[in-house]
């Protein structure tokens, strides 16, 4: 597979510039399967970076959850269409009536907008939930990443089956596929210090209760490529596009999976951050083409976003959708606060620009724990400004619009509004914050 060769010296180049300690990559096409590792696994034991090394992984659990789903509704267990509810009366929001709309189909379509995106609770999820956590938008008006709703997915899953989350996901998706699971040895997340230099991260992985979003599922990136081979087939439902916003930020949804068109052909991906680790699987099916990788450090992303287009335009020309054009407007439209839960943004105007100060709010102090040890050891951030690109689109300050192609358009920030437009929402990274009335 030629192009394995490019991808190793590139792997070994970015790890030797960029200080991220190991990185392993895989591609699936036609009939052959090729891994490329470099580098260290764990720096502490000094382990190496193998094709059999095992890895967390992250969001992309998001998709075996999902696979889980459908599974029960195949089955006659589940239907799409009906409330949550009606499976697990159990399950309620802060929001009196909220949860009684959400539909199964919104878990698994990111659509419920159950905002509880940076709960972390070690236990009882569905009783915190009741307490802490409300709505960002009603359900089916937006997408917005959701790891609440795959969590609630999750606790859907056990009660319909009587099997616990993690044995249900070994007994229907690892063992029917040959999925290898646990490696030779584990990868460990690393952070950039100060100097620039890896550190290890002071916890392994989130707890338990995040487990069907995406805390626990390990295996190696051979386990990924197998995983993205069980949807390459054409009649897929969960490759269908079930909602697009029409923003440029935010890739359309399937079931699972994101899906975005790179030139003619359609991309399902997944990626998927554990503390200090960042995944990805790729699935092309038009190309029978898999890809997936790995990075034990948050900056290995950059070569995930690098690689992908990459390997896709070796076989079909890779074109992006141009971002909107527009003259800039009024600014202080956007002027405000906007929250999730535990999070603040608070958006001026200053110099043409808007500036951003994003703030971490945690409920308690066993949740800010879980959460500085998964960002790294800071969730703080100097403010941020953006430059207006169209109405209601806004880039980075100094980066340059050509360089937002393809996955790297998540650095974009949009707002979206009412009916007569005034903004309600902010989004991004692909998830939603609501404006608080002033």
């Amino acid at each position: 597979m030629h192009e394995m060769t490019h991808i190793r010296e590139r792997v070994a180049q970015f790890c030797t510039e960029s200080g991220v300690p190991g990185y392993v990559a895989g591609v699936y096409r036609g009939g052959e399967t090729e891994i490329a590792a470099h580098g260290t696994a764990d720096i502490t034991t000094g382990a190496p970076m193998t094709a059999g090394t095992g890895l967390l992984f992250g969001s992309i659990t998001k998709v075996m959850t999902t696979m889980l789903v459908l599974q029960q509704v195949e089955q006659g267990r589940l239907d799409l269409d009906r409330p949550v509810v009606d499976y697990l009366p159990e399950f309620r929001l802060a929001e009196p009536g909220a949860a009684e709309k959400i539909l199964v189909r919104h878990l698994v379509t990111h659509t419920s907008g159950i905002d509880a995106d940076l709960y972390f609770p070690r236990e009882h999820y569905l009783e915190g939930l009741a307490e802490q956590c409300g709505t960002l938008f009603e359900p089916g008006q937006y997408v917005s990443y959701s790891n609440g709703g795959m969590n609630v997915a999750g606790r859907l899953l056990e009660v319909v089956t009587g099997v616990g989350y993690l044995e249900l996901l070994r007994r229907d998706v690892y063992e029917p596929l040959g999925l290898r699971g646990a490696g030779d040895t584990t990868a460990i997340g690393h952070f950039p210090g100060a100097d620039g230099a890896a550190r290890p991260t002071t916890m392994f992985k989130l707890p338990d209760t995040w487990a069907a979003a995406g805390a626990s599922a390990i295996g190696t990136v051979g386990d990924l490529l197998t995983l993205g081979r069980a949807h390459l087939r054409a009649d897929n439902p969960m490759a269908v596009k079930t909602y697009d916003m029409g923003v440029a930020n935010v890739p359309a949804i399937g079931m699972g999976w994101l899906l975005e068109d790179f030139g003619s052909v359609t991309v399902l991906s997944m990626s998927g951050a554990s503390p200090g680790g960042v995944a990805v699987l790729a699935v092309v099916p038009a190309l029978d083409l898999v890809f997936a990788a790995y990075g034990n450090d948050p900056r290995a992303f950059a070569l995930h976003n690098e690689l992908l287009p990459w390997l896709v335009g070796q076989h079909t020309p890779v074109t992006f959708r141009p971002l909107p054009a527009a003259p800039a407007e009024d600014l202080e439209r956007y002027a405000g606060t906007y929250r999730s839960q535990q999070l603040r943004v608070d958006v001026r105007v200053v110099d043409g620009q808007l500036e951003e100060t994003v703030t971490y709010e945690p409920a308690d102090a066993d949740q800010e724990a879980i959460f500085t040890a998964f960002a790294g050891g800071t969730v703080t951030a100097p403010p941020h400004r953006y430059a207006p690109v169209a109405r209601d689109l806004f880039a980075p300050a100094g980066l340059p619009l050509e360089s937002l192609t393809g996955y790297s358009r998540v650095y974009l920030v949009s707002y979206l509004g009412d009916e007569h437009g005034h903004p309600t929402h902010r989004c991004a990274g692909g998830r939603m914050t609501k404006r608080t009335p002033r």
